[in-house]
């Protein structure tokens, strides 16, 4: 039998269900590595701060740096993903990604640290820039809301990341073992996922080329209102175990639980938010969302107990969980903009919430009290749910 009578027809091309279906599964394994690697290196900070012995605020320095480079990289990374088309720029910022969690640990001294850090956060932001996009264009394909899913996914990698970080770090591994073993899977999987990736819808025609330097009117109004949910996000992070142990009472051991809650519940805000898209407009749902955050945080000022606050961070998280999801997929609909430059400017807005949110509500605490600090949030998430989230559907 000669080797042409022996030749198999190739199997039939993917059909594009199928081939959403898969990308769909791949970059859900991006989301997922993503929160794993930042909550990698959140477990190690104490580590780290120990082994170049600096002061508190040395080391918030260096958190500060990976934030500064997030910031910093955003207006070039969205040109360089829209450019680059995001399947691409995921698989690259990945690489990257892994490298530079990798170099953390094995940075010689903290004078070395801050640079490879401000690297960290660049890397960083290509990702998050990168897969939100992928996510978009997945959800698109598929003809079906995925977004809010897939950064569930992303909660469950920090939590998983975390987990398992504890562990080894208790168990004695070194930094640079656990950061390697972290590194390495978030490679294999940017590389496992490169095939299964799919093309971005084409680019608006009129989208700024590389010299515009003004930011458009409705990027600016969908990122300012980022700007303040990711404030309200994250003084949650930042503040929660400390109301917990400052006004609710509980012990220094007990005081995580708050943190606990608000994750929980941001977890499943975002699991549960895709099937009802399916069923109402996206805009009501969001508009509940902002309420339900405004009426947790106010439960837990008004009944400042463990009774009354866990269940108040609870709705809360469920509250802010579609915030994000939902402001991404605004970014890469804005008028004039590719995808990835509208998913990168709103991100450069909500890092600086994520930024400066935290030592604002700390400023107002230091005046007044923790609880007038956190009735700002009250407020912010008042006005986001009665004004902002009707702004950001007027944009389109």
């Amino acid at each position: 039998m000669s080797r042409q009578d022996d030749a198999r027809p190739a199997p039939p091309a993917a059909s594009p269900p199928q081939a959403a279906r898969a990308a769909a599964r791949a970059t859900m394994a991006q989301f997922f590595i993503n929160g794993a690697t930042f909550a990698t290196w959140g477990v190690q900070i104490p580590a780290i701060k120990a082994r170049f012995a600096v002061s508190d605020a040395s080391m918030s320095i260096a958190m500060l740096c990976v934030a500064a480079g997030a910031v910093l990289a955003m207006r070039g990374v969205g040109r360089w993903v829209a450019s680059a088309g995001s399947g691409r720029a995921l698989t690259v910022s990945g690489l990257a990604y892994a490298a530079m969690l990798l170099a953390v640990p094995l940075a010689p001294a903290y004078a070395i640290l801050l640079p490879v850090l401000l690297l960290f956060g660049m890397a960083m932001a290509a990702f998050d820039v990168s897969m939100n996009v992928q996510a978009a264009t997945v959800e698109l394909e598929l003809g079906r809301p995925v977004m809010s899913t897939m950064h569930g996914m992303f909660s469950v990698g920090g939590m998983a990341g975390a987990a398992l970080g504890g562990l080894l770090l208790s168990s004695g591994v070194s930094l640079a073992a656990h950061a390697g073993l972290a590194a390495t899977a978030t490679a294999a999987i940017a590389l496992a996922a490169a095939s299964r990736l799919l093309a971005d819808a084409a680019s608006p025609q009129n989208a700024p080329q590389d010299g515009a330097a003004r930011i458009p009117r409705a990027l600016w109004v969908l990122g300012v209102i980022a700007f303040l949910g990711l404030v309200c996000e994250g003084a949650m992070y930042d503040w929660a175990a400390i109301y917990m142990r400052d006004v609710a009472g509980t012990s220094t051991g007990a005081s995580g639980y708050g943190y606990a809650a608000f994750s929980l519940g941001m977890a499943a805000g975002r699991f549960g938010a895709d099937p009802l898209r399916r069923r109402w407009p996206e805009q009501g749902i969001l508009t509940a969302s902002a309420w339900l955050g405004c009426a947790g945080i106010t439960l837990a000022l008004l009944v400042p107990t463990p009774a009354g606050a866990l269940p108040g961070f609870l709705l809360m998280g469920l509250g802010v969980a579609n915030l994000m999801p939902f402001f991404f997929l605004a970014g890469t609909r804005l008028p004039g903009l590719s995808p990835a430059e509208g998913v990168a400017g709103v991100a450069r807005f909500a890092y600086a919430g994520m930024l400066f949110g935290p030592p604002v509500i700390g400023a107002i605490a230091h005046q007044g009290s923790l609880r007038a600090g956190l009735a700002a949030v009250a407020v912010t998430m008042g006005w986001i749910a009665l004004r902002g989230i009707r702004r950001i559907y007027r944009l389109a």
